[in-house]
């Protein structure tokens, strides 16, 4: 019968650390972005109240950063006696922060979980996908 050989315990290198986003490069992808929701987002998308109050209604566009994310984000009213909530925050299209001037790009799947789409892109080809990628609307 051979023998089984011993099992041994190994280090492992980890993960690598995340980039942080330099305050900069931070201000000013949040502005770009800040006039792409002013410009084009907000006066395509978001709605007068419904006459029948049992649909949900998006009454903001807006951005916000978490770690190396920039996430766009819509809030929600509900207006319905029978709602959770009277209001929800909804995310669609997030940019992730790889390297000066690098980012992936992500949207927001039905399932709840994010699918990464472009990789490597600089700031202005991706401003420029959402705008274009209906997958990346709000």
């Amino acid at each position: 019968m051979a023998k089984k050989a011993k099992k041994l315990w190994l280090s492992s290198s980890g993960k690598q650390s995340k980039p942080t986003v330099p305050d900069t490069d931070k201000q000013l992808i949040e502005q770009k972005c800040n006039e792409l929701i002013e410009t084009e987002f907000n006066p395509k998308y978001i709605e007068s109240p419904p006459t029948d109050p049992d649909f949900n209604y998006r009454t903001d566009i807006f951005g916000k950063w978490y770690r190396n994310y920039f996430y766009f984000c819509s809030t929600y009213n509900c207006p319905s006696p029978r709602a959770i909530s009277p209001s929800f925050e909804s995310r669609s299209a997030r940019l992730e922060y790889v390297g000066p001037d690098c980012f992936n790009v992500a949207y927001m799947r039905h399932t709840g979980q994010w699918w990464e789409i472009l990789h490597g892109l600089s700031l202005e080809e991706c401003l420029s996908e959402i705008r274009n990628n209906p997958l990346l609307h709000p």
